[in-house]
């Protein structure tokens, strides 16, 4: 069965708004809850800046690096991405030769396996979508490293670690200063997290991996948590996120081992899901994450 999201009514994709500091030298754009508008970062140190996240397309991308020239000056500028997504890489042309792009190896190889069917799939969500990605060009990185990359902005040190797979197969978070966790798709605040089992487009997700990986990062004790969407909040977030997953698939487990039919398996689930955390939006990912959890089984 081919899994594909949906979007619902709703504003168009556009990066706005200012930056907000939530650390010292770090920058949030918030998405303001709009469906394919992540939080976009820029950190600031004395002699360069990262950028983390583009928006979805060419026209965010521009809007993102005017943003970050306007605070980073003629510092050198550096980009990263959390996952490869549309929307929160494939704005990344617009940067070409304006900043060092730096990707983990498995962001660079998945872009390359993955990254046409993404931008065909999301091309037939809506037209607005569509629109911010008729003219997309996936580049290539400067900078490629393995599990994991230090940069010293000056004054500020920044971590980008490879923590996949778990959303993606090269999920990658930032970590400034050990204070400031950028956790992209791996965390949503309010938002039930999507598990991207999107056949034949992408079937890569690993929800028990995801669960490992968010252990690693409550670990690390991070003062603010920047989500892919959603407010900016702290680390009691990624427990949240933990124990939802956790729950989700212990009960898809239970109920494959127990012969019950994935399509019924998902209803229940995601019925049980909503009496525990009855806040969230968009509930319909709660089935996509049970599909791939029978899928892994």
């Amino acid at each position: 069965m081919s899994e594909t999201p949906e979007l619902p009514d709703g504003p168009a994709p556009v990066v706005s708004g200012e930056p907000v500091e939530v650390a010292e030298g770090v920058f949030v754009i918030p998405d303001g809850r709009v469906e394919l508008v992540p939080n976009v970062g820029i950190v600031v140190g004395r002699d360069a800046a990262l950028v983390v996240d583009t928006g979805l397309g060419p026209r965010n991308g521009a809007t993102v690096l005017s943003q970050a020239r306007r605070l980073a000056g003629d510092r050198r500028l550096y980009l990263t991405v959390t996952h490869f997504h549309p929307e929160h890489g494939f704005g990344a042309q617009v940067f070409k030769g304006a900043a060092t792009i730096v990707y983990n190896a498995a962001q660079r190889e998945e872009l390359r396996r993955k990254g046409a069917g993404y931008v065909q799939m999301f091309s037939g969500l809506n037209p607005a979508v569509a629109a911010e990605l008729r003219d997309v060009e996936l580049v290539a990185p400067d900078v490629v490293f393995d599990r994991e990359a230090e940069l010293d902005l000056g004054g500020r040190k920044v971590v980008l670690r490879h923590v996949g797979p778990a959303h993606t197969a090269s999920d990658q978070v930032v970590l400034v200063d050990d204070r400031v966790l950028f956790g992209g798709d791996l965390l949503e605040n309010g938002i039930f997290p999507i598990a991207p089992y999107f056949p034949p487009h992408d079937v890569e997700v690993d929800v028990a991996g995801w669960i490992a990986v968010l252990g690693e990062l409550l670990a690390l004790a991070p003062e603010v948590v920047v989500p892919g969407h959603g407010e900016v909040t702290g680390p009691a977030l990624i427990r949240e996120v933990r124990d939802y997953l956790a729950h989700v698939r212990g009960e898809a487990v239970r109920l494959r081992e127990a012969g019950v039919a994935v399509d019924e398996a998902a209803a229940a689930v995601e019925k049980d899901a909503l009496e525990r955390w009855g806040t969230w939006e968009r509930p319909e990912w709660v089935g996509l994450a049970v599909r791939a959890c029978y899928a892994a089984e």
